[in-house]
């Protein structure tokens, strides 16, 4: 299959170009830091789990999301 040696020829081309990197290593240290601040501890504290507070059970959750995604909402601020 042409199109799996296309993916090896493109990973080998940037693994050995950022391998060859003085800076490289280092910069994917700190975008790998950035990361888990952004997905890790930013989800702990801005970002609780309101269905799991608020409902018991996956079947009142799904209720009600279900209930949110089709109740039209009224945008107009007669």
């Amino acid at each position: 299959m042409p199109g799996k040696n296309l993916f090896k020829r493109v990973f080998l081309f940037y693994y050995e170009g950022f391998k060859s990197m003085t800076l490289g290593k280092r910069l994917w240290l700190i975008i790998l830091i950035k990361l888990f601040v952004m997905f890790a501890i930013l989800k702990l504290f801005f970002f609780p789990n309101f269905l799991k507070s608020k409902f018991d059970t996956d079947k009142k959750r799904g209720d009600y999301v279900i209930e949110q995604l089709t109740t039209p909402k009224n945008i107009n601020n007669d």
